[in-house]
């Protein structure tokens, strides 16, 4: 088994295909999972896709919102999306892939954002944002997701550590770093169990990123970065965890995301 697979809210894929495009011809992975891709399946650019090797996609979209994809240049079997909270959004994809001797499972999630107020009651944003995450994991759980050969992947909109922002103390209160979105993620992972490949590489003393906001002008001085962006695998494959790479530079490309590209490699 050999194989890279990276994730990476685009914020909009057609809007961004041009650095789509770079990152796969610089880094190459095998996989790409898309989150926030703000289109529909019809509308997705999937000709500039495969003509650049990624043949097999797996699409769930949504006309200006939300939206998650698959692109491979392995062959996707059991494709299948989850619909949570009934609210009809595009939010979760996920397909089976074969690495050697092994078919890997992989989900891409976009779990909700959950506004700017964190309380339910004043904010419904907020609490569908928990109500979604408590039905992952309960999901999880019933389905023993993580038992074996399987991947998560995705914008979960939680950065759960304390040097998985750029100041614990200045962000405690803000929505994405809150006591209790903390608490429901961890119950997500939990109910895997996951292994958690990012911080599997990069110790929890250790600062880490793959977002900075948009409303700094001077974000890589300033580098007020959170970890929104994660990847668990199921403990089985936690041996052949070889290499992470985040691409910070990304982020200074023409028209980002506000996200970068993570990427792991797998080899046993």
């Amino acid at each position: 088994m050999s194989f890279k697979i990276a994730t990476w809210n685009i914020n909009s894929v057609r809007l961004r295909m041009p650095i789509v495009l770079r990152y796969l011809k610089s880094h190459g992975p095998d996989v790409l999972c898309l989150q926030e891709t703000k289109c529909r399946d019809s509308e997705f650019p999937s000709s500039d896709l495969r003509a650049a090797g990624y043949e097999h996609l797996a699409i769930n979209g949504q006309k200006g919102y939300h939206g998650v994809a698959i692109a491979s240049r392995i062959p996707l079997t059991k494709i299948d999306k989850r619909e949570f909270c009934q609210m009809g959004d595009a939010r979760h994809i996920s397909a089976t892939f074969s690495a050697g001797k092994r078919d890997i499972t992989v989900h891409n999630f976009y779990v909700p954002a959950g506004g700017d107020i964190a309380d339910r009651d004043l904010n419904p944003k907020f609490g569908h944002k928990l109500d979604f995450l408590g039905e992952m994991a309960d999901w999880i759980a019933q389905a023993k997701l993580a038992e074996t050969n399987a991947i998560l992947v995705g914008d979960l909109n939680i950065a759960p550590l304390e040097h998985d922002v750029w100041s614990h103390k200045a962000l405690v209160k803000v929505v994405s770093h809150t006591p209790i979105e903390v608490e429901r993620l961890q119950k997500v992972f939990d109910a895997g169990p996951w292994v958690d490949a990012l911080r599997t590489k990069i110790p929890a003393d250790q600062k880490l990123y793959t977002w900075w906001s948009y409303r700094s002008p001077n974000w890589e001085t300033a580098n007020k970065g959170r970890r929104l962006d994660h990847m668990w695998i199921s403990p089985d494959l936690k041996p052949a965890l070889q290499d992470l790479d985040i691409l910070k530079e990304a982020r200074g490309w023409d028209r980002p995301s506000d996200h970068v590209p993570v990427m792991i490699s797998l080899k046993d």
